[in-house]
């Protein structure tokens, strides 16, 4: 088989960009991570009701500022909990709506869910979550009590 630079243009255009968008409010701050094929980059905010209302433009910012935008993301990992009821609840709405208007997928994850792993690194949840078959599009938080 002969390919053809044209071929090639066109097996890489539509080639599947597999970038992972991994949030938590649930923990003392807030946590962004980017997982691309080639690189993994991450972002700190302070866990405050500011920052809880305008956690979809931290996201936005976060995305931009390393030249992607929602509609590169193929997948969102969101931590459920046991956390703060608030960033829990605005996460798991911001989360829902980018699903129904981007169509993409969602995983929601809790560190209680990976029973037996030890020193769990964020960049290992996509494997994690698929590891021990975390549900897709499927929503069951952990509040803390």
């Amino acid at each position: 088989m002969i390919l053809f630079s044209s071929d090639l243009e066109l097996v890489i255009k539509n080639s599947i960009t597999m970038n992972k968008l991994i949030i938590d409010v649930a923990s003392e701050n807030i946590f962004l991570m980017i997982i691309t094929s080639n690189d993994i980059y991450n972002i700190k905010k302070e866990n405050t009701k500011l920052n809880y209302e305008k956690l979809i433009l931290i996201i936005n910012d976060f995305l931009k500022s390393k030249k992607l935008n929602l509609k590169d993301i193929s997948k969102i990992y969101l931590n459920r909990g046991p956390g703060s009821f608030a960033g829990i609840r605005i996460s798991l709405s911001i989360v829902k709506a980018i699903n129904l208007v981007k169509k993409i997928d969602y995983y929601c994850y809790s560190f209680e869910d990976f029973k037996g792993e030890k020193n769990i690194k964020y960049e290992n949840i996509p494997n994690l979550c698929e590891k021990f078959k975390i549900e897709k599009n499927l929503i069951n938080p952990v509040y803390s009590g």
